[in-house]
């Protein structure tokens, strides 16, 4: 049994629930953070310090952890070792690459825009920050769209952890109500990994 606390809004909850489902592992989800509360609360914040979702505790091995993409890793390398989770070193420190990318230059890059768009009303929103956050993400599409065409997935040859923070991110992206552009190689890739399975609940969620 896996608890996970955190509201599936969240796009770093919504990575954690992927990989568990692309895992076959039994989840146990607590709504959390937001509306939701339970962050502030002495146990939560006893477990993690940060007050933040998500927050994963493994029953079987007494692990608790926070931090959406360390827990990504710590599931495909404990249930997927070798196939989620690669072994050979090049490939394993490509995802890795990834993983850090999505969450330290593509999730800052396109945050303003998602929050002015989808969590501010409309009457108040700052269109000069949704056009900053437009003009820093949509290079790192382009970037991305290019590694794409040189090969199928972000790490290589297959579907690896790599795949979901990002695919997680794409989902957040293509969602605002924009004008976008072509993007062959990246649209590609997100119709694979989008109709996975695992996906199911996660980027077929509207944003909220």
């Amino acid at each position: 049994m896996l608890r996970l606390w955190g509201r599936l809004s969240s796009i770093n909850v919504r990575k954690v629930v992927w990989a568990a489902q692309e895992l076959g592992i039994t989840l146990q989800r607590t709504d959390a953070g937001g509306q939701y509360g339970i962050v502030r609360e002495a146990r939560f914040l006893g477990l993690n310090p940060n007050g933040l979702v998500p927050l994963i505790e493994d029953e079987d091995t007494g692990v608790t952890l926070w931090e959406s993409n360390p827990i990504v890793r710590y599931l495909c390398a404990r249930h997927s070792l070798g196939n989620l989770y690669p072994e050979d070193l090049p490939t394993r420190f490509a995802a890795e690459q990834w993983m850090d990318w999505q969450q330290t230059t593509l999730n800052p890059a396109g945050r303003d825009a998602f929050l002015q768009w989808v969590r501010t009303p409309a009457a108040q929103r700052n269109d000069a920050l949704i056009a900053a956050s437009v003009a820093l993400t949509e290079p790192l599409m382009a970037m991305l769209d290019a590694h794409l065409a040189r090969q199928p997935f972000l790490a290589g040859e297959r579907f690896t952890m790599a795949d979901i923070p990002v695919g997680c991110e794409i989902h957040r992206w293509w969602g605002l109500p924009q004008v976008r552009p072509a993007r062959p190689h990246l649209e590609r890739w997100y119709n694979m990994v989008s109709t996975r399975p695992g996906a199911r609940g996660v980027l077929d969620q509207p944003l909220s």
